[in-house]
């Protein structure tokens, strides 16, 4: 493999990535510092320790988006049998970032600072499935604020609720 000037590296970056990866790890393993493209290895670095944050967002914006709906938009979604869907939505999402706690336990502290993020991204899925079901948003009056704290987030028992009101 031809040795590649710092610019030609770079430019690799954005044409062919796996390339670029290669060429990088070849050049830690030789430790050949100088040559490694450390601005965007260092990005990719701090991607990498984001994602799995982002997953774990994502998944318990699906629970608050489920939790709202079943707290408010039962009547507007058929009743309790759409209900039971959400009840599984939100177990599933509950299940996933169970998962990756698992596997990244430093995590476990950090998802509960992103609720207001994760209530931003639901706060959105509200608001689309509202126009989805020809629904102005704006009359439904969607709080800015989580409505939940995250333990209620995490343990809420739906399936419990549901019995109860049978």
């Amino acid at each position: 493999m031809r040795t590649l000037s710092k610019e030609e590296l770079k430019e690799l970056y954005d044409k062919d990535f796996p390339l670029w990866v290669e060429i990088n790890l070849q050049l830690l393993k030789e430790k050949a510092y100088d040559l490694v493209d450390w601005e965007n290895l260092l990005e990719e670095i701090e991607d990498m320790g984001r994602s799995d944050l982002k997953a774990c967002i994502s998944y318990l914006a699906v629970i608050l988006e489920h939790l709202y709906k079943w707290d408010n938009f039962k009547n507007l979604a058929g009743g309790e049998d759409v209900g039971s869907t959400w009840i599984k939505s939100i177990r599933n999402a509950r299940k996933e970032i169970l998962k990756v706690f698992d596997m990244y336990p430093s995590l476990r502290s950090k998802l509960p600072l992103e609720l207001t993020t994760a209530w931003k991204h639901a706060r959105r899925e509200l608001e689309y499935w509202l126009e989805d079901n020809d629904y102005d948003p704006e009359k439904f009056n969607i709080p800015e604020k989580c409505p939940y704290t995250y333990e209620e987030a995490m343990s809420r028992d739906l399936k419990k609720e549901l019995k109860g009101s049978s």
